[in-house]
């Protein structure tokens, strides 16, 4: 569907993005992860011809982007793109009609996706009297009304509360079993990791790993620890046997060094702190980030498939 080519924009002083390079096909998920200010709006920008790149290429099912294909893609901004005083149905069908739908079908689709994101009723208030959240859930239905077959989301989950960000997982789930194709460009990689079929890592304006998530979890495949306790788990860090541990509130990913074993690990952390949960996972997207580039990812959580190991060693 989409295939995007050595992509590469330069600003003054500074090159935003490098050659960056991906495809996505129809009915999937692709996560644009990385850091903020590591090029992910760029490349939207750029994918969009909102930005006109310096080199590389957009083709869609084989074709430059056009016009008409602009009509087939769906763009929730990272940057609040609503008119204030405006009201809520004024506002949807405005969006509707920019996207070619007559005003009669853009109403019944705007009744149908208030109802589904729990803001029916609420067609006459103005747009600055709605949360942060519910105003992404605004632009949101703005995205997604004239049915596009191409989804970009530019950090989507900003604002919404965990309620809500459960709500558009199943949303987007069912977009994607519907035949949708979905960008999700976050540094959120906790949420991307749960969602995305495809993913590209961009840190620093550069494209440092990409493929499928099944293939990138293999290649990168190390027996991890995901451990919750209470106690001060600072020690784990120095703990023989790991290599590298990522350390959290009362929970730690913990990558163990060639020759260390689950048992051998919660052998010494028995004593040291009261475990309440420990499993043998792969490693997550941010523990992969640090491993490629380095350094880690401020501001995410930890994640990973489990194969349960129980607190006294024994599987489960």
């Amino acid at each position: 569907m989409l295939n995007v080519q050595n992509l590469t924009k330069r600003f003054t002083g500074s090159l935003a993005v490098d050659a960056v390079s991906f495809q996505i096909g129809h009915g999937e998920i692709f996560g644009l992860l990385g850091p903020n200010g590591a090029g992910k709006t760029t490349t939207i920008r750029m994918v969009l011809h909102i930005l006109e790149p310096d080199g590389g290429t957009v083709t869609y099912d084989g074709r430059p982007f056009s016009e008409s294909t602009r009509n087939l893609l769906g763009y929730l901004p990272e940057e609040r793109g609503l008119y204030k005083k405006s009201r809520l149905m004024d506002t949807l069908l405005y969006f509707g009609e920019l996207r070619g739908l007559r005003r009669s079908e853009a109403r019944l689709r705007v009744r149908d996706w208030l109802r589904r994101l729990d803001l029916a009723g609420q067609e006459n208030r103005r747009i600055e009297e709605f949360s942060k959240g519910n105003q992404q859930k605004i632009q949101f239905i703005a995205a997604v009304l004239h049915d596009p077959v191409l989804l970009i989301l530019d950090e989507p989950f900003s604002g919404l509360d965990p309620v809500n960000q459960l709500l558009f997982k199943d949303i987007l789930q069912d977009l994607k079993q519907q035949g949708k194709s979905i960008i999700l460009s976050t540094h959120q990689m906790d949420q991307a990791e749960r969602l995305s079929d495809m993913l590209c890592l961009i840190n620093k304006g550069r494209a440092v790993l990409s493929g499928a998530m099944r293939d990138v979890k293999q290649r990168y495949g190390k027996n991890s620890l995901h451990v919750e306790f209470d106690g001060d788990g600072a020690f784990m860090e120095r703990l023989p046997g790991v290599q590298r541990a990522l350390l959290y509130e009362r929970s730690a990913e913990l990558e163990l060094a060639s020759g260390a074993t689950p048992r051998s690990i919660i052998a010494q952390l028995n004593p040291l702190v009261e475990l309440r949960k420990v499993e043998l996972l792969e490693p997550s997207l941010h523990s992969i980030f640090l491993q490629v580039v380095g350094e880690p990812l401020p501001g995410n959580g930890e994640t990973g498939g489990s194969s349960g190991v129980n607190a006294d060693g024994g599987a489960r």
